[in-house]
């Protein structure tokens, strides 16, 4: 069986302790030892080679966000809990979120009561590392495993790639669809605030994230956008001008007819190990708007996007994927280019500017039709 394997960063002894003690416990995690700073982590981090983090926020030193900042630069691969009081937490998520952390979970009030009841610390924590794990396809065999084996059912092997690619004709874009994970609140702050206020269609976006990062991050692109930015909600509509983003916890579709979409959102199985899926949204826009669909993959681990992305190509629609030099993680993307389905290989500052000139026009949008289409990847 795959171990979890973390590394505990965190000033209080108490803390290092009781969690150590509790996670011991259970014989799928092996806690592979503990920092007292940013500083001491990092050094343990190349020592240990642990497959995910718990870090506390207030440390001497170096503190929780400056070695996030860090540990990003090292190991952009590896999922990191914070691990903080609920105020703390609401004080740095915005800055966390924009830095890479990967989940949050509320440090008790108390850690010398008893936390491993049903609905104690223990497996609350024994919940979030497991589904960290399972968050996209890391480097090693084990969190490959680990990863099967908290899918929700057997996925289908990825499609095979492509030696080379069929003429369609290139329908002019009504709605572009991202999907983005590791390292993507960075990546959309250099996208959404770029795109103009007249943008004549709608965005709607999948970004791995807990609920609530997805909110902030929503609020903080607001701020910074012409366009209008939100967290999507039930029964909201999409229309230009408007950018969504999937919700924390919630697949996204859109539904309705083209005078009248809306968001649905819904609790159905994890794909890819995650929910929201970036498969689920692209395949509900590709019901809806076909060929006129433009899908964006930006950075992030694993393969989500990838299926989803086949869609988009059989439909006749476009795909932009972010290159390797510019992502944080070259997963989501790299899956999909690999796969033969990218238009565009682009880094990040182009991506913006392509999806403005495809939306305006370029080339006339001619009657749907079957032909086959030449061409190859490239920037």
């Amino acid at each position: 069986m795959a171990m979890i394997r973390p590394l505990i960063v965190d000033d209080s002894v108490v803390v290092r302790q009781v969690l150590t003690r509790l996670l011991s416990d259970s014989p799928e995690i092996e806690v592979v030892g503990s920092a007292a700073n940013g500083q001491i982590g990092l050094r343990k981090l190349e020592a240990l080679s642990p497959n995910v983090v718990i870090l506390d926020i207030h440390m001497p030193i170096m503190n929780g966000l400056e070695m996030l900042e860090q540990l990003r630069v090292e190991r952009p691969d590896i999922p990191v809990l914070l691990f903080c009081s609920l105020d703390e937490c609401h004080e740095v998520a915005a800055e966390a979120m924009r830095l890479g952390a990967s989940d949050f979970l509320a440090k008790p009030r108390g850690m010398d009561r008893d936390l491993s009841g049903p609905d104690g610390l223990l497996e609350k924590l024994r919940n979030k590392l497991r589904a960290l794990i399972g968050m996209g396809t890391l480097p090693s065999a084990a969190l490959s495993s680990a990863a099967a084996a908290t899918a929700p059912q057997p996925q289908p092997p990825p499609p095979r790639p492509r030696p080379g690619r069929t003429v369609r004709p290139q329908l002019v874009p009504s709605i572009i669809t991202i999907g983005v994970s590791t390292g993507g609140p960075k990546a959309l702050e250099q996208v959404i605030p770029q795109l103009p206020a007249d943008l004549p269609v709608p965005v709607v976006i999948v970004q791995h994230m807990p609920p609530m990062f997805t909110k902030l991050l929503a609020e903080r692109l607001d701020a910074r956008s012409a366009l209008s930015v939100g967290e999507g909600y039930e029964g909201a509509p999409v229309e230009p001008g408007r950018v969504w983003i999937a919700p924390g916890g919630y697949h996204m579709e859109v539904t309705g007819g083209r005078g009248d979409t809306r968001l649905h959102l819904h609790e159905g199985p994890l794909e890819n190990s995650c929910r929201p899926a970036v498969d689920v949204l692209f395949r509900s826009v590709v019901d809806l708007y076909g060929g006129n669909t433009l899908g964006v993959i930006l950075t992030g681990m694993g393969q989500d996007g990838l299926r989803g992305s086949e869609v988009i190509y059989e439909a006749g629609g476009r795909i932009i994927a972010q290159d390797e030099a510019t992502s944080t993680v070259w997963g989501m993307p790299g899956a999909v280019t690999r796969a033969g389905l990218a238009d565009r290989i682009l880094p990040l500052d182009r991506v913006w500017t392509e999806i403005v000139t495809l939306v305006r026009g370029r080339p006339k949008q001619p009657p749907a039709v079957t032909q086959p289409r030449t061409g190859e990847l490239g920037c």
